[in-house]
Protein backbone atom coordinates (compact mmCIF):
# COMPACT_ATOMS: atom_id res chain seq x y z
CA UNK A 1 0.00 0.00 0.00
CA UNK A 2 1.21 3.49 -0.73
CA UNK A 3 -0.17 7.00 -0.63
CA UNK A 4 2.30 7.89 -3.36
CA UNK A 5 0.81 5.55 -5.94
CA UNK A 6 -1.16 8.29 -7.66
CA UNK A 7 2.06 10.19 -8.34
CA UNK A 8 3.86 7.20 -9.85
CA UNK A 9 4.80 6.98 -13.52
CA UNK A 10 2.32 4.61 -15.16
CA UNK A 11 3.77 2.13 -17.62
CA UNK A 12 2.12 2.01 -21.06
CA UNK A 13 2.92 -1.72 -21.36
CA UNK A 14 4.80 -4.31 -19.32
CA UNK A 15 8.55 -3.75 -19.53
CA UNK A 16 11.49 -5.85 -18.45
CA UNK A 17 11.71 -6.02 -14.68
CA UNK A 18 15.03 -7.85 -14.33
CA UNK A 19 18.14 -6.07 -15.69
CA UNK A 20 19.24 -9.21 -17.55
CA UNK A 21 17.76 -12.00 -19.66
CA UNK A 22 17.00 -15.28 -17.90
CA UNK A 23 16.35 -18.85 -18.93
CA UNK A 24 12.72 -19.85 -19.39
CA UNK A 25 11.21 -21.09 -16.14
CA UNK A 26 9.44 -23.97 -17.90
CA UNK A 27 12.77 -25.32 -19.18
CA UNK A 28 13.97 -25.77 -15.59
CA UNK A 29 10.86 -26.30 -13.45
CA UNK A 30 7.42 -27.85 -13.67
CA UNK A 31 4.66 -25.80 -12.04
CA UNK A 32 2.10 -27.73 -9.99
CA UNK A 33 -0.84 -26.88 -7.75
CA UNK A 34 -1.58 -23.39 -6.41
CA UNK A 35 -0.28 -22.88 -2.87
CA UNK A 36 -1.55 -19.35 -2.35
CA UNK A 37 -3.01 -16.31 -4.04
CA UNK A 38 -2.06 -12.71 -3.31
CA UNK A 39 -2.93 -9.31 -4.69
CA UNK A 40 0.18 -9.24 -6.86
CA UNK A 41 0.78 -12.87 -7.74
CA UNK A 42 0.10 -16.58 -7.37
CA UNK A 43 2.36 -19.04 -5.57
CA UNK A 44 2.67 -22.51 -7.06
CA UNK A 45 4.29 -25.74 -5.99
CA UNK A 46 7.13 -26.26 -8.44
CA UNK A 47 9.52 -29.12 -9.12
CA UNK A 48 13.06 -28.75 -10.45
CA UNK A 49 13.29 -30.94 -13.54
CA UNK A 50 16.92 -31.97 -13.04
CA UNK A 51 16.69 -32.98 -9.35
CA UNK A 52 13.01 -33.53 -8.51
CA UNK A 53 13.45 -31.05 -5.63
CA UNK A 54 10.25 -29.24 -4.56
CA UNK A 55 10.13 -25.43 -4.33
CA UNK A 56 7.57 -22.64 -4.16
CA UNK A 57 7.28 -20.31 -7.16
CA UNK A 58 5.68 -16.89 -6.84
CA UNK A 59 4.56 -15.81 -10.31
CA UNK A 60 3.81 -12.10 -10.68
CA UNK A 61 1.85 -11.03 -13.80
CA UNK A 62 3.68 -8.09 -15.37
CA UNK A 63 0.34 -6.49 -16.32
CA UNK A 64 -0.17 -5.89 -12.57
CA UNK A 65 3.06 -3.88 -12.38
CA UNK A 66 1.30 -0.72 -13.41
CA UNK A 67 4.06 1.77 -12.67
CA UNK A 68 7.84 2.02 -12.61
CA UNK A 69 7.73 1.89 -8.81
CA UNK A 70 6.09 -1.57 -8.90
CA UNK A 71 8.85 -2.94 -11.13
CA UNK A 72 11.48 -1.49 -8.80
CA UNK A 73 9.72 -3.12 -5.84
CA UNK A 74 9.97 -6.58 -7.43
CA UNK A 75 13.66 -6.18 -8.34
CA UNK A 76 14.45 -4.84 -4.86
CA UNK A 77 12.58 -7.76 -3.27
CA UNK A 78 14.82 -10.19 -5.19
CA UNK A 79 17.96 -8.33 -4.11
CA UNK A 80 16.88 -8.16 -0.47
CA UNK A 81 16.05 -11.87 -0.35
CA UNK A 82 19.57 -12.63 -1.60
CA UNK A 83 20.97 -10.07 0.87
CA UNK A 84 19.26 -11.88 3.79
CA UNK A 85 19.73 -15.38 2.35
CA UNK A 86 22.13 -16.64 5.02
CA UNK A 87 19.65 -16.08 7.90
CA UNK A 88 18.09 -19.35 9.14
CA UNK A 89 14.66 -17.74 9.67
CA UNK A 90 14.35 -16.12 6.25
CA UNK A 91 12.89 -18.03 3.29
CA UNK A 92 15.74 -18.77 0.86
CA UNK A 93 15.45 -17.59 -2.74
CA UNK A 94 16.63 -20.08 -5.37
CA UNK A 95 16.41 -17.87 -8.45
CA UNK A 96 14.41 -15.32 -10.44
CA UNK A 97 13.12 -15.72 -14.00
CA UNK A 98 11.27 -13.48 -16.43
CA UNK A 99 9.26 -14.07 -19.59
CA UNK A 100 6.91 -11.84 -21.59
CA UNK A 101 4.02 -12.40 -19.16
CA UNK A 102 5.43 -13.03 -15.67
CA UNK A 103 8.29 -12.52 -13.25
CA UNK A 104 8.87 -15.75 -11.28
CA UNK A 105 10.57 -16.05 -7.89
CA UNK A 106 11.58 -19.62 -7.05
CA UNK A 107 11.97 -20.05 -3.30
CA UNK A 108 12.36 -22.59 -0.53
CA UNK A 109 9.13 -24.50 0.05
CA UNK A 110 7.55 -24.05 3.50
CA UNK A 111 4.80 -26.63 3.93
CA UNK A 112 3.58 -25.72 7.43
CA UNK A 113 1.35 -22.79 6.46
CA UNK A 114 1.15 -19.22 7.73
CA UNK A 115 1.51 -18.12 11.33
CA UNK A 116 -1.80 -16.31 10.69
CA UNK A 117 -3.61 -19.62 10.13
CA UNK A 118 -2.15 -21.16 13.28
CA UNK A 119 -3.31 -18.17 15.32
CA UNK A 120 -6.83 -18.60 13.89
CA UNK A 121 -6.69 -22.32 14.67
CA UNK A 122 -5.37 -21.93 18.24
CA UNK A 123 -7.22 -18.73 19.17
CA UNK A 124 -4.30 -17.64 21.32
CA UNK A 125 -0.86 -18.88 22.34
CA UNK A 126 0.52 -19.58 25.80
CA UNK A 127 3.04 -17.02 27.02
CA UNK A 128 5.97 -19.41 26.59
CA UNK A 129 4.89 -20.34 23.06
CA UNK A 130 4.41 -16.66 22.20
CA UNK A 131 7.83 -15.75 23.66
CA UNK A 132 9.51 -18.42 21.53
CA UNK A 133 7.83 -17.14 18.36
CA UNK A 134 8.67 -13.53 19.21
CA UNK A 135 12.32 -14.43 19.69
CA UNK A 136 12.33 -15.66 16.08
CA UNK A 137 10.30 -12.75 14.68
CA UNK A 138 12.31 -10.03 16.41
CA UNK A 139 15.54 -11.90 15.66
CA UNK A 140 14.69 -11.50 11.97
CA UNK A 141 13.96 -7.81 12.55
CA UNK A 142 17.34 -7.29 14.26
CA UNK A 143 19.11 -9.11 11.42
CA UNK A 144 17.29 -7.00 8.82
CA UNK A 145 18.26 -3.78 10.57
CA UNK A 146 21.91 -4.86 10.93
CA UNK A 147 21.96 -5.51 7.17
CA UNK A 148 20.48 -2.09 6.39
CA UNK A 149 16.95 -3.32 5.59
CA UNK A 150 13.56 -2.24 6.97
CA UNK A 151 10.89 -4.92 6.35
CA UNK A 152 7.86 -2.54 6.46
CA UNK A 153 5.21 -5.28 6.22
CA UNK A 154 5.60 -7.51 9.27
CA UNK A 155 2.41 -9.46 9.96
CA UNK A 156 1.48 -13.10 10.75
CA UNK A 157 0.64 -13.79 7.10
CA UNK A 158 4.28 -13.12 6.19
CA UNK A 159 5.74 -15.79 8.48
CA UNK A 160 5.63 -19.40 7.31
CA UNK A 161 6.29 -22.66 9.14
CA UNK A 162 8.76 -24.92 7.39
CA UNK A 163 6.79 -28.08 8.26
CA UNK A 164 3.43 -28.98 9.77
CA UNK A 165 5.04 -30.03 13.07
CA UNK A 166 4.15 -27.96 16.15
CA UNK A 167 7.82 -27.14 16.82
CA UNK A 168 8.58 -26.30 13.18
CA UNK A 169 11.07 -23.58 12.25
CA UNK A 170 9.35 -20.25 11.49
CA UNK A 171 10.56 -18.27 8.45
CA UNK A 172 10.00 -14.71 7.28
CA UNK A 173 8.87 -14.07 3.72
CA UNK A 174 7.49 -11.37 1.39
CA UNK A 175 10.01 -8.54 1.25
CA UNK A 176 8.08 -6.71 -1.47
CA UNK A 177 7.79 -3.52 0.60
CA UNK A 178 11.23 -3.70 2.19
CA UNK A 179 13.82 -0.96 1.60
CA UNK A 180 17.49 -0.36 2.21
CA UNK A 181 18.46 2.29 4.76
CA UNK A 182 21.34 3.85 6.67
CA UNK A 183 20.95 4.88 10.35
CA UNK A 184 19.42 8.36 10.39
CA UNK A 185 17.50 7.88 7.13
CA UNK A 186 13.78 8.63 7.27
CA UNK A 187 10.95 7.61 4.96
CA UNK A 188 7.62 9.20 4.09
CA UNK A 189 5.73 6.71 1.90
CA UNK A 190 2.86 5.08 3.79
CA UNK A 191 3.28 1.33 3.32
CA UNK A 192 2.41 -1.76 5.30
CA UNK A 193 -0.87 -3.38 6.35
CA UNK A 194 -3.56 -1.45 8.25
CA UNK A 195 -3.63 -3.30 11.60
CA UNK A 196 0.18 -3.40 11.87
CA UNK A 197 1.25 0.03 10.62
CA UNK A 198 3.10 2.26 13.13
CA UNK A 199 1.81 5.75 14.01
CA UNK A 200 4.91 7.47 12.63
CA UNK A 201 4.30 5.74 9.27
CA UNK A 202 0.86 7.38 9.12
CA UNK A 203 2.59 10.66 9.96
CA UNK A 204 4.98 10.07 7.04
CA UNK A 205 8.24 10.31 8.97
CA UNK A 206 9.70 7.00 10.11
CA UNK A 207 12.66 4.63 10.23
CA UNK A 208 13.40 1.05 11.32
CA UNK A 209 11.57 1.51 14.63
CA UNK A 210 8.33 0.95 12.70
CA UNK A 211 9.19 -2.76 12.40
CA UNK A 212 9.32 -3.10 16.20
CA UNK A 213 5.82 -1.58 16.46
CA UNK A 214 4.50 -4.13 13.93
CA UNK A 215 6.16 -6.96 15.89
CA UNK A 216 4.48 -5.60 19.05
CA UNK A 217 1.10 -5.83 17.34
CA UNK A 218 1.87 -9.46 16.41
CA UNK A 219 2.76 -10.23 20.05
CA UNK A 220 -0.53 -8.72 21.27
CA UNK A 221 -2.43 -10.88 18.74
CA UNK A 222 -0.52 -14.03 19.73
CA UNK A 223 -1.58 -13.61 23.37
CA UNK A 224 -5.24 -12.69 22.91
CA UNK A 225 -6.22 -13.47 19.31
CA UNK A 226 -7.28 -9.94 18.26
CA UNK A 227 -5.33 -6.81 17.21
CA UNK A 228 -4.79 -4.01 19.76
CA UNK A 229 -6.24 -1.33 17.46
CA UNK A 230 -9.40 -2.32 15.67
CA UNK A 231 -12.25 -0.63 13.78
CA UNK A 232 -14.61 -1.35 10.89
CA UNK A 233 -12.80 0.94 8.44
CA UNK A 234 -9.21 1.80 7.63
CA UNK A 235 -9.79 5.38 8.80
CA UNK A 236 -11.07 4.02 12.12
CA UNK A 237 -8.05 1.72 12.49
CA UNK A 238 -5.67 4.61 11.82
CA UNK A 239 -7.43 6.83 14.34
CA UNK A 240 -7.08 4.08 16.97
CA UNK A 241 -3.38 3.66 16.14
CA UNK A 242 -2.80 7.42 16.47
CA UNK A 243 -4.92 7.99 19.60
CA UNK A 244 -6.21 4.74 21.06
CA UNK A 245 -5.30 3.02 24.30
CA UNK A 246 -4.04 -0.54 24.57
CA UNK A 247 -6.70 -2.75 26.13
CA UNK A 248 -5.29 -4.80 29.01
CA UNK A 249 -8.64 -5.01 30.84
CA UNK A 250 -10.78 -7.54 28.95
CA UNK A 251 -10.22 -11.27 28.89
CA UNK A 252 -7.65 -12.83 28.75
CA UNK A 253 -5.46 -9.90 29.84
CA UNK A 254 -6.14 -10.06 33.62
CA UNK A 255 -4.57 -13.54 33.63
CA UNK A 256 -1.54 -12.57 31.49
CA UNK A 257 1.72 -11.70 33.24
CA UNK A 258 2.87 -8.17 33.95
CA UNK A 259 6.08 -8.98 32.05
CA UNK A 260 4.20 -9.64 28.82
CA UNK A 261 2.16 -6.46 29.22
CA UNK A 262 5.31 -4.45 30.00
CA UNK A 263 6.99 -5.66 26.81
CA UNK A 264 3.94 -4.94 24.65
CA UNK A 265 3.65 -1.44 26.15
CA UNK A 266 7.29 -0.71 25.33
CA UNK A 267 7.02 -2.11 21.80
CA UNK A 268 3.83 -0.10 21.17
CA UNK A 269 5.33 3.14 22.49
CA UNK A 270 4.04 5.84 20.15
CA UNK A 271 7.27 7.84 20.25
CA UNK A 272 9.70 5.84 18.10
CA UNK A 273 12.66 7.40 19.91
CA UNK A 274 11.44 5.86 23.19
CA UNK A 275 10.41 2.53 21.68
CA UNK A 276 12.56 -0.53 22.38
CA UNK A 277 15.05 -1.56 19.70
CA UNK A 278 14.95 -5.11 18.37
CA UNK A 279 17.92 -6.04 20.58
CA UNK A 280 16.23 -4.55 23.66
CA UNK A 281 13.15 -6.66 22.91
CA UNK A 282 15.33 -9.78 22.70
CA UNK A 283 16.93 -8.79 26.03
CA UNK A 284 13.60 -8.21 27.81
CA UNK A 285 13.12 -10.54 30.82
CA UNK A 286 9.86 -11.92 29.39
CA UNK A 287 11.67 -13.05 26.21
CA UNK A 288 15.04 -14.09 27.59
CA UNK A 289 15.76 -17.76 28.07
CA UNK A 290 18.21 -18.02 30.99
CA UNK A 291 20.27 -20.54 29.03
CA UNK A 292 20.62 -18.26 25.99
CA UNK A 293 21.02 -14.62 27.01
CA UNK A 294 21.93 -12.29 24.12
CA UNK A 295 25.33 -10.71 24.72
CA UNK A 296 25.30 -7.57 22.60
CA UNK A 297 23.39 -6.06 19.66
CA UNK A 298 24.35 -7.24 16.19
CA UNK A 299 26.91 -4.98 14.54
CA UNK A 300 25.85 -3.51 11.24
CA UNK A 301 26.77 -5.93 8.47
CA UNK A 302 29.27 -3.43 7.07
CA UNK A 303 31.10 -3.06 10.38
CA UNK A 304 31.14 -6.73 11.37
CA UNK A 305 32.20 -7.93 7.91
CA UNK A 306 34.93 -5.28 7.58
CA UNK A 307 36.31 -6.55 10.90
CA UNK A 308 36.32 -10.13 9.58
CA UNK A 309 37.94 -9.04 6.32
CA UNK A 310 40.68 -7.11 8.13
CA UNK A 311 41.76 -10.35 9.85
CA UNK A 312 42.25 -12.18 6.52
CA UNK A 313 45.62 -12.71 4.84
CA UNK A 314 46.33 -11.10 1.48
CA UNK A 315 45.65 -14.22 -0.61
CA UNK A 316 42.26 -14.72 1.02
CA UNK A 317 41.43 -11.06 0.37
CA UNK A 318 42.37 -11.52 -3.27
CA UNK A 319 40.16 -14.61 -3.45
CA UNK A 320 37.27 -12.57 -1.99
CA UNK A 321 37.73 -10.05 -4.81
CA UNK A 322 37.71 -12.81 -7.43
CA UNK A 323 34.56 -14.40 -5.96
CA UNK A 324 32.82 -11.02 -5.63
CA UNK A 325 33.39 -10.27 -9.31
CA UNK A 326 31.76 -13.58 -10.28
CA UNK A 327 28.56 -13.18 -8.24
CA UNK A 328 25.35 -12.11 -9.95
CA UNK A 329 23.96 -8.60 -9.65
CA UNK A 330 20.98 -9.85 -7.63
CA UNK A 331 23.27 -11.63 -5.13
CA UNK A 332 25.32 -8.49 -4.36
CA UNK A 333 22.58 -5.89 -4.95
CA UNK A 334 22.12 -5.40 -1.21
CA UNK A 335 25.80 -4.61 -0.76
CA UNK A 336 25.59 -2.20 -3.70
CA UNK A 337 22.82 -0.32 -1.89
CA UNK A 338 24.88 -0.18 1.33
CA UNK A 339 27.85 1.13 -0.69
CA UNK A 340 25.71 3.88 -2.21
CA UNK A 341 24.45 4.89 1.25
CA UNK A 342 28.04 5.42 2.46
CA UNK A 343 29.37 6.96 -0.78
CA UNK A 344 27.55 10.24 -0.14
CA UNK A 345 29.16 12.20 -2.98
CA UNK A 346 28.36 9.42 -5.50
CA UNK A 347 32.00 9.40 -6.64
CA UNK A 348 32.15 5.61 -6.93
CA UNK A 349 34.62 5.27 -4.07
CA UNK A 350 34.42 5.62 -0.29
CA UNK A 351 36.85 8.04 1.31
CA UNK A 352 38.07 7.77 4.89
CA UNK A 353 35.69 10.53 6.01
CA UNK A 354 32.73 8.82 4.33
CA UNK A 355 33.60 5.49 5.97
CA UNK A 356 34.05 7.21 9.33
CA UNK A 357 30.66 8.95 9.06
CA UNK A 358 28.97 5.74 7.94
CA UNK A 359 30.43 3.57 10.70
CA UNK A 360 29.84 6.16 13.43
CA UNK A 361 26.16 6.20 12.56
CA UNK A 362 26.03 2.55 13.62
CA UNK A 363 28.65 2.67 16.40
CA UNK A 364 29.23 6.12 17.87
CA UNK A 365 32.04 4.79 20.10
CA UNK A 366 34.24 3.34 17.38
CA UNK A 367 37.72 4.87 17.53
CA UNK A 368 39.27 6.71 14.61
CA UNK A 369 42.27 4.36 14.77
CA UNK A 370 39.92 1.34 14.36
CA UNK A 371 38.31 2.97 11.32
CA UNK A 372 41.77 3.62 9.84
CA UNK A 373 42.64 -0.06 10.32
CA UNK A 374 39.39 -1.16 8.61
CA UNK A 375 39.96 1.35 5.79
CA UNK A 376 43.49 0.07 5.26
CA UNK A 377 42.28 -3.55 5.23
CA UNK A 378 39.55 -2.94 2.64
CA UNK A 379 41.69 -0.65 0.46
CA UNK A 380 43.56 -3.59 -1.04
CA UNK A 381 45.06 -1.59 -3.93
CA UNK A 382 46.26 1.06 -1.43
CA UNK A 383 45.02 4.07 -3.40
CA UNK A 384 43.49 5.79 -0.36
CA UNK A 385 39.83 4.95 -0.96
CA UNK A 386 37.54 1.90 -1.17
CA UNK A 387 36.08 1.32 -4.63
CA UNK A 388 32.91 -0.69 -5.22
CA UNK A 389 34.73 -3.93 -5.99
CA UNK A 390 36.84 -3.64 -2.84
CA UNK A 391 33.75 -2.88 -0.76
CA UNK A 392 31.82 -5.92 -2.03
CA UNK A 393 34.84 -8.19 -1.53
CA UNK A 394 35.26 -6.90 2.04
CA UNK A 395 31.58 -7.24 3.00
CA UNK A 396 30.58 -10.56 1.42
CA UNK A 397 28.93 -12.99 3.81
CA UNK A 398 31.39 -15.72 4.77
CA UNK A 399 28.95 -18.40 3.58
CA UNK A 400 29.32 -17.11 0.02
CA UNK A 401 33.08 -17.56 0.31
CA UNK A 402 32.64 -21.16 1.42
CA UNK A 403 30.37 -22.34 -1.40
CA UNK A 404 32.13 -25.08 -3.35
CA UNK A 405 31.46 -23.51 -6.75
CA UNK A 406 32.88 -20.17 -5.59
CA UNK A 407 35.97 -21.79 -4.08
CA UNK A 408 36.56 -23.79 -7.26
CA UNK A 409 36.24 -20.72 -9.53
CA UNK A 410 38.59 -18.67 -7.32
CA UNK A 411 41.19 -21.46 -7.27
CA UNK A 412 40.95 -21.80 -11.06
CA UNK A 413 41.55 -18.04 -11.42
CA UNK A 414 44.86 -18.30 -9.55
CA UNK A 415 45.88 -21.64 -11.09
CA UNK A 416 46.68 -20.09 -14.46
CA UNK A 417 48.17 -23.20 -16.08
CA UNK A 418 45.53 -25.61 -14.72
CA UNK A 419 48.17 -27.73 -12.99
CA UNK A 420 46.15 -28.14 -9.81
CA UNK A 421 48.63 -25.98 -7.87
CA UNK A 422 49.01 -22.23 -7.26
CA UNK A 423 52.62 -21.06 -7.49
CA UNK A 424 54.29 -17.84 -6.43
CA UNK A 425 54.56 -16.80 -10.10
CA UNK A 426 50.83 -17.31 -10.59
CA UNK A 427 50.02 -15.26 -7.49
CA UNK A 428 52.28 -12.47 -8.72
CA UNK A 429 50.46 -12.52 -12.07
CA UNK A 430 47.07 -12.35 -10.24
CA UNK A 431 48.30 -9.37 -8.22
CA UNK A 432 49.24 -7.60 -11.45
CA UNK A 433 45.82 -8.30 -12.97
CA UNK A 434 44.02 -7.06 -9.85
CA UNK A 435 46.20 -3.93 -9.59
CA UNK A 436 47.76 -4.97 -6.29
CA UNK A 437 51.31 -5.03 -4.99
CA UNK A 438 52.91 -8.43 -4.49
CA UNK A 439 54.75 -7.78 -1.22
CA UNK A 440 55.17 -10.70 1.22
CA UNK A 441 53.49 -13.31 -0.99
CA UNK A 442 56.18 -15.87 -0.10
CA UNK A 443 55.32 -15.41 3.57
CA UNK A 444 51.62 -16.04 2.95
CA UNK A 445 52.33 -19.12 0.83
CA UNK A 446 54.39 -20.59 3.66
CA UNK A 447 51.43 -20.09 6.03
CA UNK A 448 49.03 -21.92 3.70
CA UNK A 449 51.40 -24.57 2.28
CA UNK A 450 50.79 -27.38 4.76
CA UNK A 451 52.96 -29.99 2.99
CA UNK A 452 55.82 -27.51 2.44
CA UNK A 453 56.20 -28.15 -1.29
CA UNK A 454 56.34 -24.45 -2.12
CA UNK A 455 52.90 -24.27 -3.76
CA UNK A 456 49.22 -24.36 -2.80
CA UNK A 457 46.98 -27.26 -3.79
CA UNK A 458 43.15 -27.10 -3.78
CA UNK A 459 42.78 -28.70 -0.33
CA UNK A 460 45.20 -26.18 1.19
CA UNK A 461 43.40 -23.34 -0.57
CA UNK A 462 39.99 -24.47 0.76
CA UNK A 463 41.38 -24.89 4.29
CA UNK A 464 42.75 -21.32 4.13
CA UNK A 465 39.43 -19.93 2.86
CA UNK A 466 37.44 -21.68 5.61
CA UNK A 467 39.86 -20.98 8.43
CA UNK A 468 38.45 -18.66 11.11
CA UNK A 469 34.99 -18.49 9.54
CA UNK A 470 33.09 -19.73 12.57
CA UNK A 471 31.87 -16.26 13.48
CA UNK A 472 29.56 -15.33 11.89
CA UNK A 473 -6.02 -9.03 7.42
CA UNK A 474 -4.20 -10.20 4.22
CA UNK A 475 -3.96 -6.90 2.46
CA UNK A 476 -0.45 -6.03 1.44
CA UNK A 477 1.60 -4.40 -1.34
CA UNK A 478 1.35 -0.78 -2.32
CA UNK A 479 -1.96 1.12 -2.57
CA UNK A 480 -3.77 -1.04 -0.01
CA UNK A 481 -4.16 1.73 2.52
CA UNK A 482 -7.00 3.80 1.22
CA UNK A 483 -5.56 7.25 0.48
CA UNK A 484 -8.73 9.12 1.43
CA UNK A 485 -9.10 7.12 4.64
CA UNK A 486 -5.54 7.82 5.67
CA UNK A 487 -5.81 11.50 4.82
CA UNK A 488 -9.10 11.81 6.71
CA UNK A 489 -7.62 10.02 9.71
CA UNK A 490 -4.60 12.32 9.74
CA UNK A 491 -6.81 15.41 9.45
CA UNK A 492 -8.98 14.23 12.33
CA UNK A 493 -5.97 13.74 14.58
CA UNK A 494 -3.84 16.75 15.47
CA UNK A 495 -2.06 14.96 18.26
CA UNK A 496 1.69 14.54 18.00
CA UNK A 497 4.09 12.26 19.81
CA UNK A 498 5.31 15.25 21.81
CA UNK A 499 1.79 16.10 22.93
CA UNK A 500 1.27 12.68 24.48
Amino acid sequence: MSLNKANSVRLSKPKSVLPYETQKLNNLYNLGKILGQGQYGTTYLCTENSTGQKYACKSIPKRKLICKEDCEDVWREIQIMHHLAEHPNVVTIKGAYEDSIHVHLVMELCEGGELFDRIVEKGQYSEREAAKLMKTIVGVVEACHSLGVIHRDLKPENFLFQTTLQDSVLKSTDFGLSVFFQPGDSFSDVVGSPFYVAPEVLKKLYGPEADVWSAGVILYILLCGVPPFWAETDAGIFKQILQGKIDFETRPWPSISDGAKDLITKMLERDPKKRLTAFQVLSHPWIVDDTNVPDKPLDSAVLSRLKQFSAMNKIKKMACRVIAERLSEEEIGGLKELFKKIDKDRSGSITFDELKNGLRRVDSKIKESEIQDLMHAADVDENGSIDYGEFVAATLHLNKLEREENLASAFAYFDKDGSGYITIDELQQACKELGLNDHHLEHFIKEIDQDHDGQIDYGEFVAMMRMGNGVGGRRTMRSNINCDAAAQSLQESHTSFNDN
